[in-house]
């Protein structure tokens, strides 16, 4: 039902309306439309389907059968009931073998369907299925270990194990958000060091001039997955690297090669107006954004940092982190909880953390990620300003009109809907709050 305002307004809107004329024309206001409203249905569908495998799987007793299934297998290599962790340990790899096999068909229909229909997606099938083994056997690799540590100081830890859970978790994301664009990235993307030149250069000086500690500058191939764009920088202290997607670059995108040899586009030169007229065909066709659009766009990025956007998100979520295992805590002893999801005659912790975390905080996840959504909001305004005090506000404005364009995001929202789904606000937001010094 939350679909619904949505989906109204991507059917009734079919012209393009006045606020948006000057930043839009027909044509690509049609094509988000369409791409929009196809996510839309397919978003309904696979979340109807989610709710109703969930649903089975609680009613049938998937979760209990699984339980017992995984200590069969465990019998068989000589491992007893005594031995809860390594059975919980082939539980989760068969839990999520059965989440990754039930999710690919409609990953592959997002991707070859909707993604390929829109001129999106840049996959072969073979590619696709390599990529989804790799992550699920990265995603094993991870998991497996840190949840078998977890476990184990869970059932050491005493009256305080919360405690050192969550410590143990703050670790475990530290160490990952430390690693994982040097060591879990490169494993499904290239990543080349952005060449010397006058981009690489005025990037360092924006960089230098807030005081921001970069130490590098990568290129990502998303290209050879999808033609969306992003940009995004991590590390920690005084080691920071910014990461631009080559999707986002007008000048390095190789979805932007050979453009006018496309059918229609390649110009006549048999007349000053044609070539003009079909020269302007191939300007708009271009993806990415112009050096002083990605400057902006950065600018932006490390509005965040300097603000402390991203420290606070690590605080908020680390709070929350220990709420949860203090719940947890009060919560792991109660019987009934076990026997309502089918566990009568045991108490795994693992199932503790599944049916607590998953379940009972159910509603307060839903409160929580609204709060998190006003305040992502709140944090885009606030590094769009800081673009601006830096004096990109008109690079800014245009690149946000082209990455829309380009990623054919869709202008008009419901309200609503719009308040409690979108963690960015709508773009005519946005511009408006740099339109008035767009000229800076």
């Amino acid at each position: 039902m939350q679909k619904c305002p949505r989906r109204r307004i991507y059917k009734t809107t079919t012209h393009v309306p006045l606020e948006l004329g000057q930043i839009m024309d027909s044509e690509t206001f049609e094509k988000s439309r369409l791409y929009q409203l196809d996510k839309s249905n397919f978003s309904f569908w696979s979340g109807l389907y989610s709710e109703i495998e969930g649903t089975l799987i609680l009613l049938f007793g998937g979760i209990p059968y699984l339980w017992r299934l995984s200590g069969r297998f465990c019998g068989y290599a000589g491992f007893g009931p005594e031995y809860e962790i390594t059975q919980s340990l082939v539980f989760l790899l068969m839990a999520t073998l059965f989440s990754a096999l039930t999710g690919l068909p409609w990953s592959l229909y997002n991707t070859f369907v909707i993604e390929e229909k829109h001129g999106f997606n840049q996959q072969t099938l073979g590619f696709f299925m390599k990529d989804a083994i790799k992550k699920f056997i990265v995603t094993q690799c991870i998991l497996l270990p840190v949840s078998s540590l977890l476990l184990y100081i869970i059932k050491i830890g005493g009256d305080y194990f919360f405690i050192y859970a969550w410590l143990f978790t703050l670790v475990v994301s530290l160490v990952l958000v430390t690693i994982y664009a040097d060591y879990i990235a490169p494993l499904f993307d290239k990543f080349t060091p952005l060449p010397e030149g006058k981009l690489k250069q005025e990037i360092e000086v924006m960089a230098k001039s807030i005081d921001f500690p970069l130490t590098k500058v990568y290129v990502v191939e998303g290209s050879k997955r999808s033609s969306h764009s992003n940009a995004y920088f991590y590390g920690f202290f005084k080691n920071k690297r910014i990461v631009l997607f080559d999707t986002l670059l007008e000048e390095y995108s190789v979805l932007n090669k050979d453009i006018q040899e496309e059918s229609g586009m390649e110009p006549r030169n048999d007349g000053e107006g044609d070539s003009e007229e079909i020269k302007a065909k191939i300007k708009n066709k271009k993806q990415g954004c112009k050096n002083e659009e990605v400057l902006a766009v950065l600018g932006h990025e490390l509005g965040h940092w300097k603000l402390g956007h991203t420290v606070k998100n690590i605080i908020i979520s680390q709070m929350n982190s220990f709420l949860c295992f203090f719940l947890f805590a009060v919560l792991i002893g109660r019987k009934e909880l076990f026997a309502a999801f089918g566990f009568f005659d045991s108490q795994p912790t693992l199932i503790g953390l599944l049916i607590i975390f998953q379940f009972i905080f159910s509603p307060y996840n839903e409160v929580l990620s609204f709060c998190l959504t006003v305040l992502s909001r709140r944090f885009e305004f606030q590094a769009d300003a800081f673009a601006k005090k830096l004096g990109k506000a008109k690079d800014l404005y245009s690149a946000l009109i082209k990455l829309n364009k380009d990623n054919l995001g869709f202008p008009v929202s419901d309200w609503l809907f719009s308040m409690w789904h979108y963690s960015h606000p709508p773009l005519l937001e946005r511009l408006q709050a740099l339109k008035n010094s767009k000229h800076d």
